[in-house]
């Protein structure tokens, strides 16, 4: 199984604030960023290699919005140890936090999706992936969206295309750029920005893998607690377990048993628990304050009726 080379997977790259705040710069004014080299490219090749059994034996999608000529996975992290320094590249979880960390208490891993756009496969309808949730738009970013690319992105083989300034509402005057990419280089952009798969011209399929964070009290796309149950998610690292699902979001959002459910990755986990807050300190501040004023107040007496 491909996870169990997870012990020979490279360190996680350092954080480069500079390059973090240049992207979010970009991300804010423009809808996306693309970050030139941010990854090892013998990495990338491990990935494509791991992945490639997978894209051979996976059928066509079907589908108005998929792409008929358009192969798609999930479940990433299980099928190579090498999507971890992808899914929690310190840069790419700094962008996530400064996008998502305003509107939650804690950010999770929304989806990992392997995809390639075969040729033959027409032009995807331009969308905004926020439209997955049917809360009120422009008031916060739902997701961010990191696609990889595996091999090269060119327009001509259905690079994705982006809506510049489309975001929070924008039109960007309606014209897209494609978002041509090597192995190793990066593109964000945000769950408001408007974008869509290019048509692939060529006669070889464009392969890459989307990776998306969304804001920690949504559901997430991909179900990812029955994608990595306990028995998957206990070989990976405490961090990246987190990130797709097993800690609690403040306050006590996605408990097990009253308790955080890193619990279920335990060598032996209780079967009786008694459960244990876990709150924001500014809501244990007040109601503490709460139950001072009733201390103060006394009892209530109640009459007959």
């Amino acid at each position: 199984m491909p996870r169990d080379g997870a012990a020979a997977v490279q360190p996680l790259a350092r954080s480069e604030p500079a390059l973090a705040r240049r992207a979010l710069a970009s991300l804010r004014r423009e809808g996306y960023a693309i970050l030139r080299g941010l990854i090892d490219t013998d990495l990338v090749g491990r990935l494509a290699r791991d992945l490639a059994e997978r894209f051979a034996r996976t059928p066509f999608c079907d589908g108005e919005f998929y792409g008929d000529r358009t192969k798609r996975f999930g479940a990433v992290l299980k099928r190579s140890a090498a999507a971890e320094a992808f899914v929690r590249h310190p840069v790419i979880l700094e962008i996530a936090e400064a996008v998502l960390g305003p509107s939650c208490d804690r950010f999770q891993l929304n989806l990992t999706q392997a995809l390639q756009i075969h040729p033959g496969q027409g032009a995807q309808p331009p969308h905004r992936d926020q439209d997955m949730w049917g809360g009120p738009k422009g008031e916060m970013e739902y997701l961010l969206n990191v696609m990889w690319p595996l091999g090269p992105y060119r327009r001509q083989n259905g690079a994705t295309m982006i809506y510049p300034r489309s975001h929070n509402g924008g039109d960007g005057g309606g014209v897209p750029i494609s978002a041509e990419m090597a192995p190793g280089d990066v593109l964000l952009f945000l769950g408001s920005t408007l974008h869509g798969g290019g048509r692939n011209d060529t006669a070889e399929p464009r392969v890459g893998m989307i990776v998306s964070y969304s804001l920690g009290w949504l559901k997430p796309y991909e179900n990812q607690w029955l994608v990595y149950p306990p028995e998957i998610a206990r070989t990976f690292s405490p961090e990246l377990a987190r990130l797709v699902g097993y800690q609690q979001h403040r306050p006590n959002l996605g408990n097990v048993e009253g308790r955080c459910p890193s619990v279920l990755l335990t060598d032996a986990a209780a079967d009786y628990l008694g459960a244990v807050d876990e709150l924001l300190p500014r809501q244990i501040e007040a109601l503490r304050a709460k139950r001072a004023a009733m201390a103060e107040v006394g009892p209530i007496e109640v009459g007959a009726a």
